[in-house]
């Protein structure tokens, strides 16, 4: 059975998301603001939330329908085949948002969802009493937008930045998804030196590996959906049988990661450790304005903000004398990405190109120098 997804993104990411969409092979893709729709078998979702590197959620969509009241609200969710998604016992927590529609309480737009879905469930059970009791939970997620309601199962659980190999994280970390984004950016590929002198917690150099190596992120984590019979019942065990075949670890990547804080080397090791790519990568307690690139070496970074770590003055400081110092080499590439609305003036260069992206809430550029 094919079903329609939406796999959702940080907003700047919809084009390589639909790119790794593409290699995926699914079809009617479809790209909105941080997100990207496409048609996908049970084998295919389970393929996207196991190799999608730059996605944040999948989701499955089973209806959508106006609702600019309650009683169409009601109705549209009513209407769904609930029984062929969700057992008497799962669990079925409600969440959603409402945006430039007649129905703006979101939380009471849950509850008439909740409900809705509820009754619908007794009706096909033939039961008056739904003990959500089990271990499974299918979380139903949806948007109500210009008054057009989307309801959807989640199928992946934990967001899918959560690799898995960052438990130790350092003060203010850059999301896995965004750092992939970067590496794509950045063209990474299995032959790249990389470098990234702020490396913090180590995310950048550690997704420039996985990219490089062609390893899948969600090899090592759960999904939700491996307990959806419905999807197929091996289907997430075949992906990620697919995606370790694939792994090349003869690839000849190598990294090095820098930073001034000795606990954050500490963790970004063993993160790298964890992730599987620690024979590739190096990291040295170091100053970032004392860093010389290779010749043939791309440079990714994110330099403090002045958000958490330092004063805004102090971060200015820190990165006009970092590229001040680094502008003089040569190298293949720079990215750097700063929330800083004065980037270029700061450090005294234009970039050769420019990329509006967010790091969590916080609104960010990718300055790019070739």
């Amino acid at each position: 059975m094919n079903y329609k997804a939406v796999a959702t993104c940080g907003f700047g990411l919809e084009s390589v998301l639909t790119f790794e969409l593409k290699k995926l092979g699914v079809k009617d893709i479809a790209a909105s603001d941080g997100r990207v729709s496409f048609s996908a078998s049970g084998a295919d979702i389970a393929r996207a939330n196991v190799g999608l590197r730059t996605a944040e959620r999948v989701l499955i969509v089973l209806a959508e329908y106006p609702a600019a009241t309650f009683d169409e609200l009601f109705d549209g969710a009513e209407a769904i085949l609930w029984k062929d998604y969700i057992d008497r016992k799962d669990a079925f927590p409600v969440k959603g948002y409402c945006m430039n529609s007649a129905l703006s309480s979101v939380p009471a737009c849950q509850a008439v969802l909740k409900k809705a879905v509820a009754e619908k469930l007794k009706k096909q059970y033939e039961s008056s009493f739904l003990p959500e009791n089990n271990r499974i939970t299918k979380r139903i997620q949806f948007s109500i937008v210009k008054d057009v309601c989307t309801v959807m199962l989640d199928s992946s659980g934990d967001g899918l930045h959560k690799r898995g190999y960052r438990p130790l994280t350092h003060e203010a970390p850059i999301k896995e998804t965004l750092a992939a984004g970067i590496a794509d950016f950045a063209r990474v590929f299995p032959e790249s030196e990389v470098a990234d002198p702020f490396c913090g917690s180590g995310t950048l150099v550690i997704e420039a590996a996985l990219r490089a190596r062609n390893i899948a992120p969600g090899l090592d984590r759960p999904f939700a959906a491996e307990s959806y019979s419905f999807l197929g019942d091996s289907v997430f065990a075949e992906a990620k049988e697919q995606a370790r075949s694939a792994v090349n670890n003869d690839a000849a990547f190598c990294a090095r990661g820098y930073d001034i804080d000795a606990d954050a080397i500490e963790n970004a090791k063993e993160n790298a450790r964890r992730a599987g790519v620690g024979d590739c990568i190096s990291f040295l307690q170091a100053d970032a304005r004392d860093f010389v690139p290779k010749e043939n070496e791309i440079i990714i970074a994110n330099p403090p903000y002045g958000e958490r770590l330092m004063d805004e003055s102090h971060a200015e400081r820190l990165c006009a004398e970092f590229t001040k110092s680094i502008f003089n080499y040569k190298y293949k590439g720079l990215y750097i990405i700063s929330s800083h609305p004065e980037f270029e003036k700061v450090v005294g260069k234009k970039a050769s190109r420019r990329r509006k992206l967010y790091n969590g809430m916080i609104p960010c550029q990718l300055y790019m120098y070739f």
